[in-house]
């Protein structure tokens, strides 16, 4: 038994026998870190058989006083028995390293609840614990979005759907939804390299509406080259005058008065735009969207304001959805809310248009191997009010 580091092709190898996998446990993950500037290692803990029992991504950056060193999402285990060793050995890699913080945020599940925040599973304590015990600070059980990274996650179970089933698992709304941005014509699509501009402008219209930061153009460009294949920048977009030109063959056959008039309300809705707009194609909404075999994660997106009614955004998660589906992914995660369910989540709200259920994660953990030195700078940067 002992710490180990890693190759590359080791920590894939023993990732790819997990049952659950977060995409920033993975070398497409390490590639992107490496080219934000972080120094990237995979370390792991073998057993008495010589096999890797526990490995992890973990990448290093400089901090004032030293450097910080963070395992996101992870460790990911094979053999939960030596979980508690891993982290022992860990503190002592981080110090050898340098390290002035070391920061693990769990992938391990502590409590599920269904769509509206009912506990449906006992709380795992012995997770915490784990931690704890071997000297790591815990910053508690939070709600909200704490450094940017919320520890509940939306979740929705694809592994009993199939293309035909998956819209009807959804709620009423949601179904409405779907079929009226299919009825419009909209249409979804992955972007190519040379167009995530469009990507990162819808993305930023959100931000500035909702009051969170968007990332840079070089971050998208960097992800799009590090996970290649496993991942999709989708755009739902439209072409307001071909949308109603064909909505308007499709009123010569309709065969009942409910059709008609609902082609009819669609081509009400569609006509101020196509004034506004003519021939040009008019993105409405993105997503980014990693595909791994264990879980589709929805990364982060966003929509444009004055085109809300048209419902874009619930076509692009369904096509998403509908992606896992046809690759047998078994998971599509959600990713973030923020853990209160009082209606105040407007985030929330959306994703439960799609029945699914929430799985809330540990949390955050750290150690500081030189707590001295720590606790220095922590009072220097009070004292300079950083």
């Amino acid at each position: 038994m002992s710490f180990t580091i890693l190759t590359k092709e080791e920590f894939i190898a023993h990732t790819a026998q997990a049952s659950r996998l977060s995409f920033m446990q993975t070398p497409e993950m390490a590639d992107l870190f490496a080219k934000r500037g972080a120094e990237v290692d995979y370390v792991g803990y073998r057993a008495t058989t010589g096999e890797i029992a526990v490995s992890a991504l973990v990448y290093t950056l400089k901090m004032a006083g030293g450097l910080h060193m963070e395992i996101n999402a992870g460790p990911v285990s094979t053999d939960a028995t030596y979980i508690r060793p891993f982290y022992q050995k860990l503190r002592s890699y981080a110090k050898t390293k340098g390290a002035l913080e070391l920061v693990v945020k769990p992938y391990d599940i502590y409590q599920q609840f269904d769509s509206y925040g009912t506990a449906v599973s006992p709380e795992q304590t012995d997770l915490i614990a784990t931690l704890t015990d071997l000297g790591y600070q815990f910053d508690g059980l939070q709600t909200g979005y704490p450094d940017g990274e919320p520890s509940w996650h939306y979740v929705k179970d694809l592994s009993s759907l199939d293309t035909q089933s998956l819209l009807t698992s959804f709620n009423k709304n949601s179904q409405r939804n779907i079929k009226k941005a299919k009825q419009l014509g909209i249409n979804v699509r992955a972007l190519k390299r040379h167009e995530l501009d469009t990507f990162a402008q819808l993305v930023q219209e959100t931000g500035k509406r909702q009051g969170f930061s968007s990332k840079d153009h070089l971050y998208y460009q960097h992800f799009f080259d590090s996970f290649q294949t496993k991942t999709a920048f989708l755009v739902a977009e439209i072409q307001f005058t071909e949308a109603i030109k064909q909505l308007q063959v499709t009123l010569t056959t309709a065969s009942s008065k409910q059709e008609k008039t609902s082609i009819e309300k669609a081509i009400t809705l569609l006509k101020p735009f196509a004034e506004h707009y003519g021939d040009e194609i008019v993105p409405l909404a993105g997503g980014l969207m990693i595909y791994l075999p264990s879980e589709v994660t929805y990364l982060f997106g966003g929509s444009a304001a004055n085109f809300q009614k048209l419902a874009a955004p619930f076509l692009l998660q369904y096509t998403a959805m509908l992606q896992g589906i046809e690759t047998q992914v078994p998971t599509y995660n959600f990713l973030g809310i923020s853990g209160l369910f009082d209606g105040s989540d407007g985030v929330l709200r959306f994703k439960q248009n799609f029945n699914g259920a929430v799985f809330r994660l540990t949390g955050t953990f750290r150690y500081y191997p030189h707590p001295l030195k720590a606790k220095f700078l922590t009072l220097v940067k009070k004292i300079l009010g950083r």
